[in-house]
């Protein structure tokens, strides 16, 4: 019996797991790979330690024509070539899934729901509300003790965490709010579906409202972020006004506008 057989007796040769792994979606508006390598390369350029080899989700939702395979092909050599790397393509329709099929490419629809909700659009009808359930016939009274309904327990509407985010940590509070208690180092990330709470330096990522929440914000007491986001909205360290490092800040959405602007004292 070999070695490897010995091994996988006592265990398997892989380990598979599931978990929050931040990845840009990468919408266009209009097919033309050349501007789109060109662009890629200005974002780059501005700030390469954050999008330098980014994984990128392409989405092609918002063009007039669905690009065939040898167009799709061209779109995603470009975002290679301006210095990003497509992992796959968004948003879940027939003809999307049959061109990632073709692709060799997984299909992410996940951010199809996001954006349906930022931008208003109606629930399909398979996401539905079902209709409530006929109402129960009468019943002749018993003198049988009913058994006290209790009401189930909510779910905390924040997650804290108490430690300091070192530099390649993520934490990620999924449908709440996310209050850290220390410093987000240089490298980590921090991301809520709610808002988010930084007590300490903010110097890595914060993306708050990641499932589409416009109404999120995101609060610190030391402002050094390399990038921060609400709903998919971003500004990079480079972006902002020199004058709000190191201050308190709050940063917000209006509209398609993230703004930032000084806690007051």
């Amino acid at each position: 019996m070999s070695m490897r057989a010995t091994v996988a007796a006592i265990e398997p040769l892989i380990e598979l797991k599931f978990g929050q792994v931040g990845i840009a979606n990468l919408r266009l508006n209009e097919y033309d790979p050349e501007a789109l390598r060109a662009e890629i390369e200005q974002k780059v350029a501005a700030a390469p330690q954050l999008f330098g080899r980014a994984p990128v989700v392409l989405d092609l939702s918002r063009l007039a024509q669905l690009p065939d395979v040898a167009q799709t092909r061209a779109l995603l050599e470009a975002v290679r070539a301006g210095g990003m790397l497509p992992v796959g393509l968004s948003y879940s329709t027939a003809e999307n899934e049959l061109l990632a099929k073709e692709l060799s490419l997984p299909l992410f629809a996940k951010f199809r729901a996001v954006y349906e909700r930022m931008n208003g659009a109606d629930a399909t009808p398979e996401a539905a509300a079902p209709a409530p359930p006929p109402a129960p016939k009468a019943r002749a009274a018993k003198h049988v003790d009913e058994p006290v309904a209790v009401a189930p327990q909510t779910a905390p509407t924040t997650q804290r965490h108490a430690k300091p985010v070192r530099s390649g940590q993520q934490v990620y509070a999924r449908g709440r709010d996310l209050v850290v208690n220390a410093m987000v180092a240089n490298g980590a990330e921090v991301i809520a579906d709610g808002s988010i709470h930084v007590y300490g330096r903010l110097s890595g990522r914060a993306l708050a409202g990641a499932q589409g929440d416009a109404a999120a914000r995101i609060y610190c007491l030391d402002f050094q972020a390399e990038l921060v986001s609400i709903a998919g909205r971003y500004r990079v360290f480079e972006e902002i006004p020199a004058e709000l490092h190191g201050k308190a800040i709050q940063a917000w959405l209006d509209g398609e506008r993230l703004l930032i602007e000084p806690l007051a004292s």
